[in-house]
């Protein structure tokens, strides 16, 4: 299984963004293989948009998970049409430790969209 993880840096050794949208990178993870490879977020510039550009992006690269802090309105309605579950990671984590939080099934899954966020931050 693939599971996208919205990250500051391209490894996952780096600390997981909380934001989706505007995310530096995504770290796809492989579950049943262990490798992992990260990708610029195409959102990051966006001047709108961002949650939308970011979302299609990760369902290009056959995801079923995502781990991410907060997904704004346009992108957990893409997100969740397109089967995507997505989890709550933890503040000021690695990469490395949210996934295996996830394979332990220590993450709470993310029901309801956050508050939409405008430009850069």
């Amino acid at each position: 299984m693939k599971i996208a993880i919205s990250s500051m840096g391209n490894s996952r050794e780096e600390i997981m963004d909380m934001r989706f949208g505007r995310c530096g990178y995504f770290i796809i993870h492989d579950t049943d293989t262990g490798e992992s490879y990260s990708i610029n977020n195409n959102g990051l510039d966006a001047s709108g948009g961002a949650g939308i550009t970011a979302a299609q992006q990760v369902i290009n690269e056959k995801v079923e998970s995502i781990i991410t802090g907060n997904l704004g309105p346009n992108a957990f309605k893409i997100i969740n049409a397109a089967g995507i579950k997505a989890y709550k990671g933890c503040k000021n984590s690695k990469v490395e430790e949210m996934v295996k939080a996830y394979i332990r099934n220590e993450l709470d899954e993310i029901n309801t969209p956050g508050k939409a966020h405008m430009g850069t931050a």
